[in-house]
């Protein structure tokens, strides 16, 4: 039993030698049309190399700095806490870790970015705009009223906007998170996050990865600093509301010791009214000190809950590009084009023999 098997594998094996064998000389038959087709898909990677333009990639890295705790002022903190004393909360804690590389890529944050000014030939304009221009959609516009028309102007607001300008937006935002927009940590251990931005524009890459960081940096910063700052200003128009209503305290104590000079010891009552500012200017005054106190807490708390967001590497120029070279265009194509014959001529002729 076990030599016939034997003697059937070595039968399929030697089978399978001839046949490769043959294949083998069956290709070398038909040298001539292989060449002529690795010849012809040289010629197609040369044009495809020239006519493709190449891509830059710019890229930017920072680094974020939000303690929320830290020695003597977290504890300073904690004390005014325990006193009852509302110095603020923390602020914008949603955007932690992976939720900031994803506020990179969010819709509001692109689409605001792309309205963003930026100067190209000595004109301003929005990135918006330069976007438009770089894939040539105004030639296509032309002859369509609805579109010829439109406007991105470089203020940075998305207020007011068509039907249309929402949906030109929308076709950009989804253009560039497709594959031209990267956000990410490239070390998990080190809290360093880096943006690549690429496009065919090498000046679009540098301008939209700079304006992205920097309008991500000041609605993160906001954020995180939202509660803090809120709180702050409402002590401070507390603070200034009191202020305001001691200086009438003191000045309506003078006006009625003013009324009562040389007044008969024998009508008290005449002094009322000043003894009756007294006691306001003695209550305002102890509730704007505290006010004061919590009024700078807050702001020790602000400068706490306001992170620092410190860029370490911004695009330079020239930037890194990707292109296909000639030579490189030429050994694909032909690799490719004369595998692909090869393969087909195998196909037909095993079609043919079936």
């Amino acid at each position: 039993m076990n030599n016939v098997i034997d003697e059937s594998d070595e039968i399929s094996l030697k089978e399978l030698i001839e046949k490769i064998k043959e294949g083998f000389f069956f290709l070398l038959s038909k040298w001539k049309i292989i060449l002529l087709a690795g010849f012809i898909g040289g010629c197609l990677g040369i044009t495809y190399s020239i006519l493709k333009k190449p891509i830059y990639t710019a890229t930017l890295s920072f680094a974020l700095e939000d303690e929320k705790t830290g020695g003597g002022l977290g504890n300073a903190l904690g004390l005014a806490t325990s006193l009852g004393l509302d110095v603020g909360g923390e602020g914008g804690g949603i955007f932690t870790g992976p939720n900031l590389t994803e506020l990179f890529k969010s819709r509001n944050m692109v689409e605001q970015t792309l309205l963003s000014p930026v100067k190209v030939d000595g004109k301003l304009i929005s990135l918006a705009e330069m976007y438009i221009q770089n894939n040539n959609w105004r030639k296509k516009w032309e002859d369509d009223n609805k579109f010829k028309s439109l406007e991105f102007l470089p203020n940075g607001k998305r207020v007011g906007f068509t039907r249309i300008q929402d949906s030109i937006l929308g076709k950009i935002y989804e253009n560039l998170s497709k594959g031209s927009l990267n956000v990410g940590q490239k070390d998990k251990k080190v809290a360093i996050i880096t943006i690549d931005v690429s496009s065919k524009n090498e000046l679009f890459a540098k301008y939209f990865c700079e304006a992205l960081a920097k309008q991500v940096g000041n609605f993160y910063v906001v954020t995180k600093s939202k509660k803090a700052r809120l709180n702050m200003d409402i002590l401070e128009r507390q603070t200034d509301s009191v202020r305001r209503e001691l200086n009438s305290a003191i000045t309506g104590v003078a006006i009625a010791n003013d009324n009562t000079f040389n007044l008969n010891p024998a009508l008290n009552v005449r002094r009322t009214p000043s003894a009756r500012r007294q006691v306001d200017v003695q209550a305002n005054t102890a509730i704007l000190t505290e006010l004061v106190k919590q009024a700078e807490l807050a702001k020790v708390a602000l400068r706490k809950e306001t992170p620092l967001i410190q860029i370490i590497d911004s695009p330079i120029l020239p930037l890194a590009k990707e292109h296909l070279g000639i030579l490189k265009g030429l050994i694909l194509g032909a690799f490719i084009a004369s595998f692909l014959t090869a393969g087909f001529l195998l196909l037909k002729k095993t079609i043919n023999t079936i």
